[in-house]
Protein backbone atom coordinates (compact mmCIF):
# COMPACT_ATOMS: atom_id res chain seq x y z
CA UNK A 1 0.00 0.00 0.00
CA UNK A 2 3.16 2.27 0.40
CA UNK A 3 3.53 2.11 -2.90
CA UNK A 4 0.26 3.22 -3.83
CA UNK A 5 0.01 6.58 -1.39
CA UNK A 6 3.22 7.59 -2.78
CA UNK A 7 1.64 8.18 -6.20
CA UNK A 8 -1.61 9.68 -5.04
CA UNK A 9 -0.88 13.23 -5.75
CA UNK A 10 0.30 14.12 -9.44
CA UNK A 11 3.62 13.80 -10.24
CA UNK A 12 4.25 16.78 -12.63
CA UNK A 13 2.09 19.57 -10.57
CA UNK A 14 0.03 21.30 -12.82
CA UNK A 15 1.75 24.46 -14.18
CA UNK A 16 0.38 28.17 -14.14
CA UNK A 17 0.83 30.52 -16.45
CA UNK A 18 3.51 32.57 -16.18
CA UNK A 19 3.53 35.26 -19.09
CA UNK A 20 0.67 36.18 -21.25
CA UNK A 21 2.39 34.67 -23.62
CA UNK A 22 0.94 31.86 -25.93
CA UNK A 23 2.46 28.36 -25.03
CA UNK A 24 2.34 27.88 -29.13
CA UNK A 25 2.23 30.70 -31.58
CA UNK A 26 2.26 29.90 -35.06
CA UNK A 27 3.35 32.90 -37.11
CA UNK A 28 2.27 33.21 -41.37
CA UNK A 29 3.88 29.78 -42.01
CA UNK A 30 3.49 27.76 -45.70
CA UNK A 31 4.71 24.40 -46.85
CA UNK A 32 5.43 23.49 -50.41
CA UNK A 33 6.51 20.76 -51.88
CA UNK A 34 8.63 20.50 -55.33
CA UNK A 35 6.89 17.13 -56.54
CA UNK A 36 7.90 14.78 -59.40
CA UNK A 37 6.83 16.46 -62.45
CA UNK A 38 8.28 19.45 -61.47
CA UNK A 39 5.50 21.45 -60.05
CA UNK A 40 4.72 23.17 -56.61
CA UNK A 41 2.72 21.83 -54.35
CA UNK A 42 1.13 24.46 -51.41
CA UNK A 43 0.43 22.20 -48.62
CA UNK A 44 -0.32 25.26 -45.85
CA UNK A 45 -0.28 28.90 -46.90
CA UNK A 46 -0.13 31.19 -44.52
CA UNK A 47 -1.23 29.68 -41.23
CA UNK A 48 -1.41 31.64 -37.79
CA UNK A 49 -2.35 31.10 -34.46
CA UNK A 50 -2.12 31.11 -31.02
CA UNK A 51 -2.67 28.32 -28.25
CA UNK A 52 -2.44 29.65 -24.70
CA UNK A 53 -0.79 27.99 -22.19
CA UNK A 54 -3.53 24.71 -20.90
CA UNK A 55 -5.74 24.98 -24.04
CA UNK A 56 -6.86 22.00 -25.30
CA UNK A 57 -7.12 22.88 -29.46
CA UNK A 58 -8.33 20.82 -32.45
CA UNK A 59 -7.43 20.63 -35.71
CA UNK A 60 -10.33 19.21 -37.98
CA UNK A 61 -10.43 19.29 -41.54
CA UNK A 62 -11.18 17.73 -45.04
CA UNK A 63 -8.16 14.96 -45.74
CA UNK A 64 -5.78 16.45 -47.55
CA UNK A 65 -5.90 20.08 -45.62
CA UNK A 66 -2.41 20.12 -43.87
CA UNK A 67 -3.48 19.75 -40.50
CA UNK A 68 -0.78 16.24 -39.80
CA UNK A 69 1.69 18.98 -41.67
CA UNK A 70 1.30 21.52 -39.13
CA UNK A 71 1.77 18.88 -36.35
CA UNK A 72 4.79 17.85 -37.84
CA UNK A 73 5.89 21.02 -38.49
CA UNK A 74 5.12 21.68 -34.68
CA UNK A 75 6.97 19.06 -33.52
CA UNK A 76 10.07 19.81 -35.57
CA UNK A 77 10.20 16.97 -37.67
CA UNK A 78 10.03 18.82 -40.93
CA UNK A 79 10.69 22.49 -41.52
CA UNK A 80 8.31 25.17 -42.99
CA UNK A 81 9.32 26.69 -46.18
CA UNK A 82 8.44 30.06 -44.70
CA UNK A 83 6.98 31.53 -40.99
CA UNK A 84 7.41 30.69 -37.63
CA UNK A 85 6.55 28.61 -35.17
CA UNK A 86 7.67 28.87 -31.19
CA UNK A 87 6.83 27.05 -28.03
CA UNK A 88 7.42 28.26 -24.87
CA UNK A 89 8.98 31.39 -26.31
CA UNK A 90 11.59 29.02 -28.07
CA UNK A 91 11.32 28.95 -31.88
CA UNK A 92 11.71 25.45 -33.23
CA UNK A 93 14.77 24.34 -35.09
CA UNK A 94 13.74 20.45 -34.37
CA UNK A 95 12.68 17.69 -32.34
CA UNK A 96 12.96 18.86 -28.24
CA UNK A 97 11.73 17.39 -25.48
CA UNK A 98 9.81 20.31 -25.06
CA UNK A 99 7.04 18.56 -26.99
CA UNK A 100 5.40 15.14 -26.71
CA UNK A 101 3.81 13.50 -29.65
CA UNK A 102 1.18 10.57 -29.89
CA UNK A 103 0.61 9.38 -33.61
CA UNK A 104 -2.28 7.53 -34.60
CA UNK A 105 -0.02 4.40 -35.11
CA UNK A 106 1.49 2.27 -32.56
CA UNK A 107 4.60 3.55 -31.76
CA UNK A 108 5.51 1.10 -28.80
CA UNK A 109 9.03 -0.23 -28.36
CA UNK A 110 7.76 -4.33 -28.52
CA UNK A 111 10.71 -5.52 -26.66
CA UNK A 112 9.79 -3.36 -23.66
CA UNK A 113 6.83 -3.65 -21.20
CA UNK A 114 4.56 -1.35 -20.73
CA UNK A 115 5.98 0.05 -17.47
CA UNK A 116 9.35 0.43 -19.00
CA UNK A 117 7.73 1.67 -22.41
CA UNK A 118 6.66 4.44 -20.52
CA UNK A 119 10.24 4.97 -18.67
CA UNK A 120 11.82 4.91 -21.48
CA UNK A 121 12.05 8.84 -21.73
CA UNK A 122 12.98 9.17 -18.09
CA UNK A 123 15.49 7.10 -18.24
CA UNK A 124 17.12 8.79 -21.05
CA UNK A 125 17.38 11.92 -19.46
CA UNK A 126 19.00 10.21 -16.77
CA UNK A 127 16.35 10.52 -13.95
CA UNK A 128 17.00 7.85 -10.31
CA UNK A 129 15.14 4.81 -10.39
CA UNK A 130 12.82 5.99 -7.24
CA UNK A 131 11.56 9.09 -9.13
CA UNK A 132 11.32 7.21 -12.15
CA UNK A 133 8.67 4.78 -10.93
CA UNK A 134 7.06 7.16 -9.25
CA UNK A 135 5.84 8.70 -12.28
CA UNK A 136 5.77 5.57 -13.81
CA UNK A 137 2.87 4.39 -11.39
CA UNK A 138 1.12 7.57 -11.54
CA UNK A 139 0.21 7.76 -15.26
CA UNK A 140 0.02 3.70 -14.92
CA UNK A 141 -2.71 4.37 -12.63
CA UNK A 142 -3.94 7.56 -15.04
CA UNK A 143 -4.75 5.61 -18.05
CA UNK A 144 -5.92 1.98 -16.07
CA UNK A 145 -3.40 -0.20 -17.04
CA UNK A 146 -1.19 -0.49 -13.74
CA UNK A 147 -2.18 -4.59 -13.68
CA UNK A 148 -0.47 -4.32 -17.46
CA UNK A 149 2.68 -2.99 -16.26
CA UNK A 150 4.22 -5.91 -17.20
CA UNK A 151 2.73 -6.67 -20.26
CA UNK A 152 4.50 -6.32 -23.94
CA UNK A 153 3.17 -4.43 -26.54
CA UNK A 154 1.94 -7.63 -28.30
CA UNK A 155 -0.37 -8.43 -25.64
CA UNK A 156 -2.21 -5.50 -25.58
CA UNK A 157 -5.13 -4.46 -27.87
CA UNK A 158 -5.52 -1.39 -29.79
CA UNK A 159 -6.69 0.99 -27.39
CA UNK A 160 -4.00 -0.56 -24.63
CA UNK A 161 -1.43 0.30 -26.72
CA UNK A 162 -2.62 3.94 -27.27
CA UNK A 163 -3.16 4.46 -23.62
CA UNK A 164 0.54 3.69 -23.32
CA UNK A 165 1.38 5.84 -25.66
CA UNK A 166 -0.18 9.00 -24.09
CA UNK A 167 1.40 7.84 -20.90
CA UNK A 168 4.44 8.06 -22.38
CA UNK A 169 4.36 11.44 -23.25
CA UNK A 170 2.59 12.88 -20.39
CA UNK A 171 5.20 11.17 -18.22
CA UNK A 172 8.24 12.99 -20.11
CA UNK A 173 5.80 16.51 -18.67
CA UNK A 174 6.65 18.15 -22.26
CA UNK A 175 5.22 22.24 -22.55
CA UNK A 176 2.88 20.53 -25.23
CA UNK A 177 1.62 17.60 -26.02
CA UNK A 178 0.67 16.66 -29.76
CA UNK A 179 -1.52 14.03 -31.02
CA UNK A 180 -1.88 13.08 -34.44
CA UNK A 181 -5.52 11.47 -35.11
CA UNK A 182 -4.48 8.83 -31.97
CA UNK A 183 -8.00 7.18 -31.80
CA UNK A 184 -8.45 6.88 -35.96
CA UNK A 185 -7.77 3.19 -36.10
CA UNK A 186 -9.92 1.93 -33.09
CA UNK A 187 -13.55 0.77 -33.39
CA UNK A 188 -16.09 3.52 -32.49
CA UNK A 189 -16.84 1.74 -29.25
CA UNK A 190 -12.92 1.24 -27.94
CA UNK A 191 -12.58 5.37 -29.36
CA UNK A 192 -15.26 6.60 -27.41
CA UNK A 193 -13.54 5.05 -24.41
CA UNK A 194 -10.19 6.69 -25.33
CA UNK A 195 -12.13 9.59 -25.58
CA UNK A 196 -13.67 9.46 -22.34
CA UNK A 197 -10.62 8.56 -20.81
CA UNK A 198 -8.60 11.94 -22.20
CA UNK A 199 -10.49 13.98 -21.02
CA UNK A 200 -10.55 12.91 -17.38
CA UNK A 201 -6.31 12.72 -18.16
CA UNK A 202 -6.52 16.02 -19.51
CA UNK A 203 -8.71 17.46 -16.48
CA UNK A 204 -6.12 16.43 -14.53
CA UNK A 205 -3.11 17.33 -16.15
CA UNK A 206 -4.16 20.54 -17.79
CA UNK A 207 -1.75 20.21 -20.62
CA UNK A 208 -1.47 22.17 -23.92
CA UNK A 209 -3.15 20.26 -26.26
CA UNK A 210 -3.47 20.22 -30.06
CA UNK A 211 -4.69 17.49 -31.50
CA UNK A 212 -5.71 16.63 -35.47
CA UNK A 213 -9.05 14.75 -35.96
CA UNK A 214 -11.66 14.24 -38.79
CA UNK A 215 -14.61 13.68 -36.88
CA UNK A 216 -16.42 16.76 -35.85
CA UNK A 217 -17.86 15.42 -32.83
CA UNK A 218 -14.68 14.36 -31.32
CA UNK A 219 -13.29 17.97 -32.52
CA UNK A 220 -16.70 19.42 -30.09
CA UNK A 221 -16.20 16.71 -27.07
CA UNK A 222 -12.48 17.42 -26.26
CA UNK A 223 -11.65 20.79 -27.21
CA UNK A 224 -11.19 24.44 -25.46
CA UNK A 225 -10.86 25.84 -29.67
CA UNK A 226 -11.58 23.88 -32.82
CA UNK A 227 -9.49 25.35 -36.01
CA UNK A 228 -11.54 24.82 -38.88
CA UNK A 229 -8.97 23.99 -41.70
CA UNK A 230 -9.31 24.60 -45.75
CA UNK A 231 -7.47 22.64 -47.95
CA UNK A 232 -6.13 23.44 -51.23
CA UNK A 233 -3.99 24.97 -50.04
CA UNK A 234 -4.36 24.09 -46.18
CA UNK A 235 -5.79 27.23 -44.38
CA UNK A 236 -7.37 28.20 -41.13
CA UNK A 237 -11.17 28.94 -42.22
CA UNK A 238 -12.19 29.96 -38.83
CA UNK A 239 -11.60 29.85 -35.32
CA UNK A 240 -14.14 28.48 -32.93
CA UNK A 241 -14.62 28.12 -28.91
CA UNK A 242 -16.20 25.74 -27.60
CA UNK A 243 -19.47 26.83 -25.69
CA UNK A 244 -20.30 23.65 -23.71
CA UNK A 245 -18.48 23.58 -20.03
CA UNK A 246 -16.19 21.46 -18.80
CA UNK A 247 -16.23 18.74 -16.83
CA UNK A 248 -17.71 16.52 -20.13
CA UNK A 249 -19.35 13.37 -20.86
CA UNK A 250 -20.58 11.70 -23.77
CA UNK A 251 -24.11 12.62 -23.31
CA UNK A 252 -23.21 16.23 -24.36
CA UNK A 253 -23.16 15.20 -28.38
CA UNK A 254 -27.35 15.58 -27.57
CA UNK A 255 -27.24 19.36 -26.08
CA UNK A 256 -28.22 22.17 -28.40
CA UNK A 257 -25.51 24.27 -28.14
CA UNK A 258 -23.20 20.86 -29.46
CA UNK A 259 -25.75 20.14 -32.45
CA UNK A 260 -25.82 24.11 -33.84
CA UNK A 261 -21.86 23.49 -33.06
CA UNK A 262 -21.46 20.99 -35.51
CA UNK A 263 -24.01 22.03 -37.92
CA UNK A 264 -21.71 25.50 -38.66
CA UNK A 265 -18.64 23.09 -38.50
CA UNK A 266 -20.13 21.53 -41.61
CA UNK A 267 -21.12 24.17 -42.98
CA UNK A 268 -17.61 25.70 -43.27
CA UNK A 269 -16.32 22.26 -44.65
CA UNK A 270 -19.15 21.46 -46.98
CA UNK A 271 -17.43 23.18 -49.87
CA UNK A 272 -13.67 21.07 -49.11
CA UNK A 273 -15.81 18.22 -48.73
CA UNK A 274 -17.79 18.42 -51.81
CA UNK A 275 -14.21 18.75 -53.79
CA UNK A 276 -12.19 15.85 -51.90
CA UNK A 277 -15.22 13.51 -53.01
Amino acid sequence: MGAVTAVQMPVNPVRKPETTQPRLQVDQVCLRYRSSDGNTFTALENVSLNVPDQQFAVLVGPSGCGKSSLLYLTAGLAEPTSGNIHVGGQRVRGPGADRGMVFQSYTLFPWLSVRDNIAFGLKRKGMGARERKEIVDYYLDEVGLTAFAERYPKQLSGGMMQRVAIARALANDPQILLMDEPFGALDSQTRMQMQQLLLRVWEHSKKTVVFVTHDIDEAILLGDRVYVMGARPGRIKRELDVPMPRPRDMDMVMEREFIEMKRDILGLLHDDLQVAH
